[in-house]
C-alpha cells in the first residue's frame, strides 16, 4: 500500500508456510529504492527479514513484537533502537493500520471473507480483481477537489 492515498500497489498470494508472508514481502520490495521505509506488523519482526532490509538500505518500520517467551522474558526485537525512536517510525506505525481497511473491504464487500474457488492460481485471480476493484472505488474520492478549491474559470 502506498501511504499517501491508501491504494493497493502490490499484492501476492502464497501458501501458508509460516514464513510465506516475509518471503512474499521480500520479493515484493525488491524494487524499493534505497532510503525507502517499509511498515509491517509484528510478524515481520524477525532478524533475517530486518537484516535483509538494512542491507538494502530500507528503513524497517516494523511493529515491535514485545510478546513474552515461554520463560517469561520479553522477546528481543530486530528493529534498531534508532529507527524505533524516530518520529518517522511513529508516523509510519499510524499509517500502517490503513492496510487493514483494504483487507476489511475485501472481506466484507470483495468476497474474500470466504473464497469460493480452490487452487492458488484461482485465489490469486480473485484477490487481484478484488484489490483492483478497491482501488477503482477509492479513485473518485481521491479525484474530488478539496472543499474551498476553485477550478480554473471560476467554476
Amino acid at each position: 500500500m502506498e501511504n499517501r492515498n491508501g491504494l493497493a500497489i502490490v499484492a501476492e498470494v502464497t501458501l501458508a508456510t509460516g514464513t510465506a508472508e516475509r518471503d512474499a514481502a521480500t520479493s515484493m520490495t525488491q524494487e524499493l529504492p534505497e532510503g525507502a521505509s517499509l511498515g509491517a506488523d509484528k510478524n515481520y519482526d524477525a532478524d533475517d527479514f530486518v537484516t535483509d532490509l538494512k542491507q538494502r538500505k530500507i528503513k524497517p518500520h516494523i511493529a515491535i513484537n514485545g510478546s513474552l517467551s515461554k520463560t517469561g522474558k520479553v522477546r528481543k526485537t530486530a528493529v534498531p533502537p534508532e529507527v524505533a525512536e524516530s518520529t518517522d517510525y511513529a508516523i509510519s506505525q499510524r499509517c500502517r493500520k490503513r492496510i487493514e481497511e483494504i483487507f476489511g473491504w475485501g472481506k466484507t464487500n470483495g468476497g474474500l471473507g470466504q473464497v469460493k474457488v480452490r487452487g492458488l492460481a484461482k485465489v490469486k485471480a480473485v484477490f487481484t480483481f478484488t484489490l483492483a476493484a478497491y482501488n477503482l472505488i477509492r479513485l473518485p474520492k481521491l479525484l474530488q477537489p478539496e472543499p474551498g478549491l476553485r477550478l480554473a474559470g471560476g467554476k
